[in-house]
């Protein structure tokens, strides 16, 4: 069912045995103290900051296009760049930062699968320094607009038939028993699937097998003909639910 022409998940094996390849940019997003001197060698870290807003209450909303074009310029972004990234939570950074890079129309991007856990547990090499790499000779972004799903465009589809809304949040966020928004509860009609749900913790936190997960689609009536809005409370989890559905195409 893979749709992509560039994979949007990549294995540790198969990225060990392109770190010789020029055109190979690997981006860590590890945010716990005990990675951040562990390295997949050859790549560069990323703070997690560098891809939202950062503004309340919206805080994980699109950066300003002056602060995209920079991230454009400190990836050195062109167009036979392929950027791998991983972090060391499953893959949820790392997905926020593969779908800027789609929004930014770049596609050469993918997911390490497991991340640093799967990397290091698995046995391959690590570097105790973080590379800084070339900047490329201009940082202008430009935006895929097809890639969001504003408020006002929710609001036209929301009875759409062929419309599922995924969200990614705790069943608790979902039902309102706890709330971290202006309100509680969930946008109407919206499908519960917590993005946790789709990580396998006995894979070093790959995603679970693809036929498990389609399974797990199918049960919530969520099939590839229907259009699907991903949400959650910054598009940190969602992001990983956008990456598996891409994944799963």
């Amino acid at each position: 069912m893979k749709s992509e022409k560039f994979p949007i998940l990549i294995e540790p094996t198969e990225l060990e045995s392109r770190l010789p390849d020029q055109d190979l940019l690997i981006v860590d997003l590890c945010q716990s103290k005990d990675f951040r001197e562990q390295h997949i060698p050859g790549s560069m870290h990323l703070d997690y900051s560098e891809l939202i807003d950062g503004g309340k209450p919206a805080t994980g909303l699109l950066p300003a296009k002056t602060r995209l074009d920079q991230l454009v310029f400190r990836l050195g972004l062109h167009e036979g760049l392929h950027v791998v990234a991983y972090d060391d939570e499953g893959g949820g950074w790392a997905s926020r930062l593969v779908w800027t890079l789609y929004l930014l129309q770049h596609r050469r991007a993918s997911v390490l699968n497991g991340g640093i856990y799967a990397w290091i547990g698995e046995g391959h090499p690590v570097s105790l320094t973080s590379t800084i790499p070339p900047t490329a000779c201009q940082g202008s972004s430009s935006v895929d607009d097809s890639m969001l799903a504003t408020r006002d465009y929710l609001l036209s589809r929301l009875h759409a038939t062929d419309l599922r809304l995924l969200d990614a949040r705790t069943r608790e966020e979902y039902d309102g028993v706890r709330t971290l928004a202006g309100r509680g509860g969930h946008i109407p009609g919206a499908i519960h699937f917590n993005w946790l749900d789709a990580i396998d913790s006995k894979r070093n936190l790959r995603l679970k097998p693809d036929h498990e997960l389609i399974a797990m689609l199918s049960q919530r009536d969520i099939a590839p003909e229907h259009e699907i809005v991903v949400y959650c409370q910054t598009h940190h989890r969602s992001a990983h639910s956008w990456m598996m559905l891409r994944h799963l195409g």
